[in-house]
């Protein structure tokens, strides 16, 4: 759908912003494209998607200078709430969303990367909120999300200085979860995307609920948040096959804790 594609692979859906000759920037085209093509999922169908760039040199290089330039302030305000209404519908789709993210995603690319549940990186990625040197502020949620991911104190070095920071500083901080070659980016994301789709859907959607309503809550509030949705997967068809192998498996031996590898 115009600068937007998007692939199924069983259950897991692929959705890539394909403006190559522009650094896949964002337009109120394009937002206008990844708005339709997010509401078009199945999500009966799809458990996990995976958010990337047309191109191995950016994932999405920021939001359109060239529209932004002659805005009024009130055509600001209105281009900011287009893209916060379109990243937020990122953020809060029931199931996971993983940016793959190749090369640089700088403004609204570092903004859109942070409104997914995980990211990873290529080695040649370049992150940034660049825009008080463009006499703005982040308008894409930059100001919020960076401080919940790395902290005040870095989000706001990062924000302030418009300083660029490499893939190795992005994972050192905590902004990617991992980093990998261009070459090895989507076939990781791929395989993670596959490991989230193979557990217990319902569950799945409800841990991803549960972590985000959470977030906004005092702790007394977020465990009630909790208890309801732990409480939601029970009578589900999930739950029941799901404990009774693991009983069925267990009757004949003794339970084995075996520490978790991630490979």
């Amino acid at each position: 759908m115009g600068f937007v594609d998007y692939e199924q692979e069983g259950y897991v859906g692929i959705i890539t912003i394909n403006r190559p000759k522009a650094l896949n920037a964002l337009n109120s085209e394009v937002l206008k494209d990844l708005e339709a093509v997010i509401d078009a999922v199945d999500l009966d169908a799809t458990r996990a998607l995976i958010l990337t760039g047309a191109g191995e040199k950016s994932f999405v290089a920021g939001a359109d200078i060239g529209e932004m330039s002659t805005l009024t302030k009130a055509e600001g305000e209105a281009f900011g709430k287009i893209g916060n209404d379109v990243f937020r519908k990122i953020e809060t789709l029931p199931i996971p969303v993983i940016a793959a993210v190749n090369g640089f995603a700088l403004g609204g690319g570092c903004e859109i990367s942070m409104s997914c549940d995980i990211r990873i990186c290529s080695d040649n990625a370049v992150f940034g909120q660049p825009e008080v040197g463009l006499g703005i502020t982040p308008g894409f949620g930059g100001t919020q999300r960076l401080a919940r991911i790395v902290g005040v104190g870095k989000a706001k070095e990062m924000i302030y200085t418009a300083f660029n920071i490499k893939a190795d500083e992005a994972y050192r901080i905590g902004l990617v979860n991992a980093v990998y070659t261009q070459e090895e980016l989507m076939p990781k994301a791929k395989k993670l995307a596959a490991r989230i789709a193979q557990n217990a859907p319902i569950a799945v959607r409800n841990c991803k609920k549960a972590i985000n309503d959470g977030l906004d809550v005092s702790m007394d509030e977020a465990i009630v948040i909790e208890e309801k949705l732990f409480g939601d997967c029970f009578e589900t068809e999930d739950q029941r096959a799901g404990m009774g192998n693991f009983l069925e498996k267990d009757k004949s031996k003794k339970l084995k804790v075996v520490p978790f590898q991630n490979k």
